[in-house]
C-alpha cells in the first residue's frame, strides 16, 4: 500500500468530500471497531485496459468479524503513476449491489486525488451500509479507462477502504490495473533558477528564471497554469513589482487575491518540448514600507488549466531584496554666485565673465544642462547671442595687450 493511500484511511469522514454530509456511525475507529476486511476478486476479463476500450469487472466482499453491526462507508482509493491529474471522466466506474441494499454510486475528488463511493440508494449520499455481526456484503464493480485517459500515465492501483475508517489496519485489499499501451511514466519538473540580485540602475532587482520540464513518455492534454505567490516576514506592506518577460518585453504582472498568473503553456507538454524557461524580475516600488535589505519568498503552483485544476507541483525560492535606492542629489539649477579667478587690470561691466563651478544652462536649448569642470568655465551673461561672447574675447584681448605694454615700460625703466 502507498504512503498516501495509507494516510488517505485516515482521513476522518467530514473532510472527505464537501459532496458528502457528515453522518453519525454505526460504530468507528472512535469506538474502537476498526474490524472490517474488504476482498477483492480477480478483475475479468483479466487484460490490461484500454483508452475507450472494454471495461473490467471485480467482486468486493466486505466482511465483519465481530459481534457487533459495523458501518461500512466505502473509499476506493486510486493511486495514479505519472504526473496528469485525472478527471472524473477519465475512469469509468460503476457499482452494483450482488447481496447488499440497492447501491448508488460516484466520483469524489480529495486534494485532487480520484475517488469512487458508493452509498444505499434509499439513503441520502454518504450514508453508509451496515454490516451485520458475523456478516458480510457483496458488490460488483466495473472499472475502465475514458477516452482521454492522459497519454502521460500509465497503470494505476486501486483500493478498497473506507473513509470513516472502520476497516481495520492492514485489513483493505487493493489491485494493481494495467494499462495499454506501457509506458514509461515520469514526472513534472518545476524549479527557480535566480540569475542575479542586487542594484539595476537606480533601482534594486531580483532576476529568477521560472523552468519547468517534463520526463517520460506521454504529453499533458491541457495547458499547465502557474500562479506565483509572495511574501517576506512581518507584516509591512512590500509593494512589490513583479515583471514578466513576454513576447521580448518585460510586462508587469497585476495580482488577483494575491497571486500573480504567467502566461500559460500550451497543452501537449512533455519531454520533446525541452525546457520551458520564464524569466522575471521582481522590484519593491517606490509605496513600499521596507526599509532595509528583507528575504523574499517566491512560490510557484501548477495546475491544468482545465478539469482537475488541483495544483500538479509546487516550487518555492528565496532571495534578498533591497528597497528602490533614491535618485542621487541634483546639482543646483540656478547659477551660483558669480567669482573671478584673476583681477582684470582694466574693470570692465562687458569684459569679466560669470565662473559656474556646477551647472550652466544654456537659453538656446532648453532643458539641455552641460555639466562644468572644477576650475569654471565660461556661461552667457544675456541672451545667449555670440555678440557677447564674442565682445568677452575681445575686453580680454584688450587687458592682455594692456598687460604687454606694462611690461614692456618695466623693462625699459629697468634696462
Amino acid at each position: 500500500m502507498s504512503v498516501r493511500t495509507a494516510a488517505a484511511i485516515a482521513v476522518v469522514a467530514g473532510v472527505v468530500t464537501t459532496l458528502l454530509p457528515l453522518s453519525a456511525t454505526a460504530a468507528s475507529a472512535a469506538d474502537g471497531h476498526a474490524v472490517l476486511r474488504t476482498e477483492m476478486g480477480a478483475p475479468v476479463p483479466g487484460g490490461p485496459l484500454t483508452r475507450g476500450g472494454a471495461t473490467e469487472t471485480f467482486d468486493l466482499t466486505v466482511k465483519n468479524p465481530t459481534g457487533k453491526a459495523v458501518e461500512y462507508k466505502p473509499w476506493m482509493l486510486l493511486d495514479p503513476t505519472g504526473p496528469s491529474r485525472l478527471d472524473e471522466h477519465d475512469i469509468v466506474f460503476k457499482v452494483e449491489a450482488v447481496d447488499a441494499p440497492a447501491t448508488t454510486s460516484g466520483i469524489g475528488r480529495q486534494d485532487g486525488e480520484w475517488q469512487g463511493l458508493f452509498s444505499p440508494s434509499a439513503k441520502e449520499p454518504g450514508e453508509g451500509f451496515d454490516i451485520p455481526a458475523n456478516g458480510r456484503m457483496t458488490w460488483k464493480v466495473t472499472i475502465g479507462l475514458g477516452a482521454n485517459y492522459p497519454t502521460n500515465n500509465g497503470d494505476f492501483n486501486l483500493t478498497a477502504a473506507s473513509y470513516n475508517n472502520s476497516v481495520a489496519a492492514g485489513g483493505a485489499d487493493s489491485h494493481l490495473f494495467k494499462v495499454d499501451p506501457q509506458i514509461k511514466t515520469g514526472e513534472l519538473k518545476t524549479w527557480f533558477k535566480q540569475v542575479s540580485s542586487g542594484k539595476d540602475g537606480q533601482e534594486q532587482r531580483a532576476y529568477l528564471d521560472l523552468k519547468h520540464q517534463a520526463t517520460g513518455d506521454g504529453a499533458f492534454a491541457t495547458a499547465l497554469a502557474t500562479s506565483l505567490t509572495l511574501s517576506h516576514p512581518g507584516g509591512q506592506d512590500a509593494d512589490f513589482r513583479l515583471q514578466a518577460l513576454i513576447d521580448g518585453r518585460w510586462q508587469d504582472l497585476k495580482a488577483e487575491d494575491s497571486r500573480y498568473e504567467l502566461p500559460r503553456i500550451a497543452k501537449g507538454f512533455g519531454a520533446a518540448s525541452g525546457v520551458h524557461t520564464q524569466p522575471l524580475r521582481l522590484s519593491l516600488g517606490k509605496n513600499t514600507k521596507l526599509t532595509k535589505r528583507t528575504t523574499i519568498t517566491m512560490e510557484a503552483e501548477v495546475r491544468q488549466a482545465e478539469g482537475n485544476t488541483w495544483p500538479v507541483k509546487n516550487a518555492s525560492v528565496q532571495f534578498p531584496l533591497a528597497p528602490i535606492t533614491e535618485p542621487a542629489p541634483t546639482e543646483p539649477t540656478e547659477p551660483t554666485a558669480p567669482t573671478t579667478t584673476t583681477p582684470s587690470p582694466t574693470p570692465s561691466s562687458t569684459a569679466t565673465s560669470a565662473v559656474r563651478q556646477a551647472v550652466a544652462t544654456t537659453t538656446g536649448n532648453s532643458g539641455v544642462t552641460t555639466t562644468g569642470s572644477s576650475t569654471g568655465s565660461l556661461a552667457t551673461t544675456g541672451a545667449g547671442s555670440s555678440t557677447s561672447l564674442y565682445a568677452g574675447l575681445a575686453a580680454a584681448l584688450v587687458a592682455l595687450g594692456a598687460a604687454a605694454a606694462w611690461l614692456g615700460r618695466r623693462r625699459r625703466t629697468n634696462a
